[in-house]
């Protein structure tokens, strides 16, 4: 029979694909059981949406073959998502949310709500806790993208308002306090002021991600989130089009100014996909977002196409992510949700941040 040490040994030649250490130094190896020829073992990820799973267990196998004795691999999956709030007024604005993740663009009309909806359900899937707020006042979209249109979130005590769900998520909007037909003509200091309440007087729970869906461009609402929360950092969303593109780089300039890290760019309707023959246009060019990417030297997180289902998904509030999991559309979607997660925990890692304990 093999030994603990041996086991253990092989185990620590195996790395996390993304963290670039050992599994058994991120203790991720846990309820390690040997008996006779056969080695059963736990490997606890860092999220449960980890877009490399296939290739940790493949090093895994491959490790425990090459230990004397070893005939048998019984490898089971958890997870136990890392928190980067820290310490900081975060705490007392959202103290369940481990992550929060931005949602940002250049410019409107580039897809950044249909993406925002599209990964909160993707990540809701893989098993995380995940909510969702619709932080763009002067355009809220979200309670039509998620079927919420004619709901009112409600309160206990009069303060404390509880998040509706959909799919999954748990969803807040300003678009559920006020007339749909209204517009907001709000200045900065209302802007914070409404962001601030959205964040702490609402009843988020436990989560282990928090999406913002942004307003598009560079005004007050992700200096007030700079400001006020420690983010675990923004996605940016643009088309592939030279226009789209330049506006992503202004935007990322300002989230670098305000020490918001960068977690990606995703590059939307990338290419037309015809509904009757699948067969795909490139309409708004092809591979700008790539490029744009490598330019600013910032991870490309994927490729969304212009897909007419997508369009109706977000019309009738039921995206994709949800009514159609198995289609490539939605397989593009939970690629570049999973690649969001590993960023998230990648930049954990880096910053050597404390792992949340189960409960806590």
């Amino acid at each position: 029979m093999a030994s603990e040490q041996a086991v253990l040994e092989a185990l620590r030649t195996v790395n996390d694909p993304e963290l670039h250490r050992s599994i058994v130094d991120l203790e991720m190896v846990k309820d390690l059981r040997i008996s006779g020829d056969q080695v059963a073992l736990q490997i606890e990820l860092t999220t449960p949406a980890c877009p490399l799973k296939d290739r940790i267990e493949a090093d895994v196998r491959a490790a425990l073959a090459t230990v004397p004795g070893v005939a048998r691999v019984d490898l089971s999956w958890g997870a136990r998502v890392r928190a980067s709030s820290g310490k900081g007024p975060q705490q007392d604005l959202v103290p369940g949310v481990k992550n929060i993740v931005l949602i940002g663009a250049g410019k409107g009309g580039v897809g950044k709500s249909t993406v925002a909806v599209n990964l909160a359900v993707s990540l809701a899937r893989c098993g995380a806790r995940v909510g969702l707020l619709d932080a763009d006042f002067y355009g809220p979209s979200i309670p039509i993208m998620t079927g919420l249109t004619q709901a009112r979130p409600k309160s206990r005590d009069g303060k404390i308002l509880e998040t509706l769900q959909a799919h999954g998520v748990s969803v807040m909007s300003i678009g559920f306090l006020v007339d749909p037909d209204q517009a907001l003509v709000w200045r900065g200091p209302m802007l914070h002021s409404a962001l601030i309440q959205l964040l702490r007087d609402v009843a988020w729970g436990e989560l282990d991600y928090l999406l913002l869906d942004l307003p598009p461009g560079t005004g007050d609402v992700p200096l007030s989130l700079a400001q006020a929360v420690r983010s675990a950092g923004v996605v940016l969303v643009s088309t592939p089009q030279d226009v789209a593109l330049s506006d992503v780089l202004k935007a990322k300039i300002m989230f670098d100014k305000v020490n918001i890290p960068v977690l990606g760019l995703v590059e939307n309707m990338s290419t037309f996909i015809c509904p009757h023959c699948q067969a795909e246009t490139a309409i708004f060019a092809s591979g700008g977002g790539e490029k744009a990417a490598a330019a600013m030297g910032i991870p490309f997180l994927g490729k969304v196409p212009l897909d007419l289902a997508i369009r109706e998904g977000g019309d009738s509030g039921q995206p994709i992510a949800a009514s159609r999991p198995e289609s490539s559309q939605a397989q593009a979607l939970m690629d570049v949700a999973k690649r969001v997660a590993g960023q998230v925990s990648s930049r954990q890692d880096a910053m050597k941040l404390p792992i949340f304990k189960t409960g806590t």
